[in-house]
């Protein structure tokens, strides 16, 4: 059966630019060789829901003309991939706002966005806020290999998409309950994606309630009152 919008499915694939260079994979070998992996990443596949905008619409357009088991790749325009260059995304900045002599090809982040050194002008330095893959034909090379069923396989595939871990969900009825690891209480980014998870849990799902369950043992606060404490001063 042909995929459609709603469909859970888990797919591999590696997305390269016009040169031919790799800049995302589900293959954890091929991300070490292009060195590109990450190490709190997860690799063997993402699970990910067709019409819910969690990947390019050109690649996810293609999906919707295959079934599960298929393998082949697709080449992806920008106006269907990550769009084209905006000139207002150059900026030049003075160099001595940089603690490290500032070099062509440097990533950088400033004020949450991150960027690119492209030229070193004297007392003057010009970052690229473009995404890489910007103005760019981008080609994927993917498998879809199956169509997930049943809600907590979905709920679990969508917390892998979302965290990276395989998470330990619980489903009583139409209610989900998610036992959350103790790591990630102190993770800003799970503060942060933890919500977009449930909202789509329960939009995708026959889920209505999504609990996250949090357990602190006196053995827990204990290590965590021993850890070091930083001062943030040099």
């Amino acid at each position: 059966m042909t995929i459609k919008d709603g469909d859970f499915i888990k797919v591999t694939y590696t997305g390269k630019l016009e040169d031919g260079k790799v800049f995302d994979t589900t293959n954890e070998e091929l991300a070490r060789v292009h060195g590109i992996f990450n190490q709190n990443g997860r690799y063997g596949g993402d699970v990910i829901i067709i019409g819910a905008n969690q990947t390019i619409p050109g690649l996810e357009e293609d999906i919707k003309q295959h079934e599960a088991g298929y393998e082949g790749t697709v080449s992806v325009p920008p106006e269907l991939g990550f769009g084209h260059r905006d000139p207002k995304k150059l900026r030049d900045i003075p160099t001595k706002k940089f603690k490290q002599t500032p070099q062509v090809g440097m990533q950088i982040q400033i004020d949450g966005s991150y960027g690119t050194v492209t030229k070193v002008m004297g007392r003057h330095v010009r970052i690229d806020f473009n995404s890489l893959m910007a103005g760019q034909t981008v080609t994927y090379d993917y498998k879809l290999l199956e169509v997930i069923e049943g809600t907590k396989n979905k709920a679990v595939g969508l917390g892998t998409l979302y965290t990276g871990h395989e998470l330990d969900i619980e489903i009583e009825g139409t209610v989900a309950s998610v036992n959350v690891p103790i790591e990630f209480n102190y993770s800003q980014s799970w503060i942060v994606s933890k919500g977009q998870m449930a909202l789509e849990i329960i939009k995708y799902t026959d889920i209505t309630e999504v609990r996250f369950i949090e357990v602190y043992t006196e053995e827990m606060l204990k290590m965590q009152s021993e850890e070091p404490i930083e001062s943030g001063e040099e």
